[in-house]
């Protein structure tokens, strides 16, 4: 690596320094980052009811951190701050950054943030006693798991009743709760204060973003990370292969925080949309061990039908827990789901972790095909956010809702389980993870 004249700035070749680590997102977060919508291409004639998904989705995350909020200019913001007050959000735990994007989808076109420390932090005993100090001081703000709140809020049940009736945050065992903090330790007011004050041993990983290798208006997008980075006055890396910069998704990866990542070969290795031509198997595992802290890559086949990323592990299957994932399935055989996903759950089955463990693998089921404009979405359960205190869940007026909330539920008993009505965000082919970045606490 070498730095460059910017003093926040280092470029990245492979081999990196070994201490970086990319916190599992359950971990404590210092904000999450999301950006105002506003390209309407996104949402062919279905705009309207875009805003409001995202008051919502924000509303929900400002009682729990801080939000960090990129709005296009000084009208964006007055539309945002309108709607967020007539819906009750805590605008002082939202922070407005006018910084002007192509679309919203910042999990893929925002930086990724990593921990810098000793040589030792990757050591897996390490992190496990940093994250459990950080987990007993949030268990002693847990959050009753019975109030799930705002269930089915754009969206009632068919049948008039409170989808949330049915839901129970009951496990009689531990689930290591330890890495399961909630609302952050940190006054709202003092949130605001350290939103411009540099964030302990943050890093900010800036891969290279090109629309997902398929459209043609990103020029703005590449600047966001390095926006983040200097907000969040974290060093910003930009990690190359070849002495060229990396294109990587945030949301072709997901990580437990201990040393295993989960992503797809339709994704990575595909040379349909292919982000990387000079890239193979080897050199993405070397990528995900020298920047993730994650030596151990677990490689799913197949991505949903109607996924414009083709491939985004996101959509499919999700770390909950250190040896624990979630994966959705599709029971019925004719549909187009049912061997990527069936085969997907193979390889899990079959996968171990960093330690060479075998993974607790839990099912979660897919919703009815969503259709709109004859054109099947990318509509998946797997595509929730976790923060401090809250799992925001998408849902789509689906009989399968319930089952997918209820699962989670016990999975999270610490963190309430808020659904987010998402049949017509879905229509711009992403949902609540696709927008979202976690920044966590330093």
């Amino acid at each position: 690596m070498h730095r460059s004249d910017d003093s926040n700035l280092v470029v990245g070749t492979t081999p990196a320094p070994i201490n970086h680590r990319m916190p599992a997102e359950w971990e404590p977060h210092a904000a999450t980052w999301l950006a105002w919508p506003h390209y309407q291409g996104d949402w062919p004639g279905k705009f309207e009811p875009i805003p409001w998904v995202y008051t919502e989705i924000i509303r929900n995350l400002a009682r729990h951190e801080r939000v960090e909020l990129i709005v296009n200019n000084a009208a964006a913001e007055k539309q945002a701050r309108k709607l967020l007050e007539r819906s009750n959000a805590l605008l002082k735990n939202i922070q407005f950054h006018r910084w002007p994007t192509n679309r919203s989808w910042l999990r893929d076109s925002g930086c990724i943030f990593v921990e810098q420390g000793s040589d030792d932090l990757r050591s897996s005993e390490v992190i496990r006693e940093r994250a459990q100090h950080r987990g007993r001081a949030a268990l002693q703000r847990r959050v009753s798991p019975s109030k799930l709140h705002g269930a089915l809020a754009l969206a009632p049940d068919r049948e008039g009743r409170d989808p949330s009736a049915s839901l129970r945050a009951s496990l009689s065992r531990a689930v290591d709760d330890s890495y399961q903090g909630t609302a952050s330790a940190v006054p709202p007011d003092d949130k605001r204060k350290r939103a411009l004050a540099p964030e302990g041993n943050l890093q900010a990983l800036t891969f290279r973003f090109n629309a997902w290798a398929k459209y043609s208006n990103h020029g703005l997008d590449q600047k966001i990370g390095t926006l983040m980075s200097q907000a969040a006055r974290s060093q910003q890396i930009l990690p190359q292969h070849d002495n060229t910069r990396v294109v990587l998704e945030g949301g072709s990866i997901d990580v437990n925080g201990q040393g295993t990542v989960l992503t797809t070969e339709e994704c990575l290795l595909s040379k349909i949309q292919q982000r990387n031509p000079t890239m193979q198997r080897k050199d993405y595992e070397k990528l995900f061990a020298n920047y993730l802290g994650a030596p151990h890559t677990i490689w799913l086949g197949k991505g949903i039908a109607g996924d414009d990323t083709h491939g985004h592990v996101d959509d499919l299957t999700r770390f909950v827990r250190q040896d624990t994932v979630v994966t959705v399935v599709e029971k019925n055989r004719k549909d187009i789901n049912h061997k990527p996903l069936t085969d997907n759950l193979r390889r899990l089955k079959s996968a171990t972790d960093q330690a060479g463990k075998p993974l607790n693998v839990i099912e979660l089921p897919m919703p009815k095909p969503v259709i709109f404009e004859q054109r099947r979405l990318p509509a998946s359960y797997a595509n929730f956010y976790i923060a401090n205190g809250v799992v925001l869940v998408p849902v789509f007026n689906d009989a399968n809702d319930r089952e997918a909330l209820n699962t989670l539920s016990e999975i999270f008993p610490a963190r309430e389980i808020v659904p987010i009505y998402s049949g017509d965000l879905i229509w711009g082919l992403g949902t609540l993870h696709c927008m979202t970045q976690q920044q966590p606490s330093p």
